[in-house]
């Protein structure tokens, strides 16, 4: 038996507001709306981060997305009007930048730099 897919589920409760920012965050809608309530994102090959109307654990979610350029990615974020705050350097090799949705769910977009930062 082969894994197919990985997905990451956000919940919230305001689903909505929830869909606006990060259709901002992701630079575009949804690529699919499987039922009502449930939206997802496809970020990689065989991974996708759903949206998911579920108020009673709204904001207990964390994503970490690996990029390759953290800067970049928050530049791009920006851009698109969502201030993802300044890009950190961890003691473990990473450079991070991470943001909370309306709901309280984190995401973070890290980029490996190797130990020698």
């Amino acid at each position: 038996m082969a894994i197919t897919n990985v997905y990451a589920v956000m919940p919230v409760a305001d689903f909505e507001a929830a869909r606006s920012w990060y259709e901002h965050l992701w630079g575009r809608p949804a690529d699919r709306n499987p039922m009502d309530g449930l939206a997802e994102w496809q970020v990689i090959q065989g991974g996708a981060m759903q949206l998911l109307r579920d108020p009673d654990r709204a904001g207990s979610a964390m994503l970490t997305v690996g990029v390759d350029d953290a800067d970049g990615q928050a530049a791009a974020v920006a851009e698109r009007g969502v201030d993802m705050g300044p890009v950190q350097d961890t003691p473990g090799g990473f450079r991070v930048a991470a943001i909370s949705d309306p709901a309280g769910n984190v995401i973070t977009f890290a980029q490996d730099v190797g130990t020698n930062v």
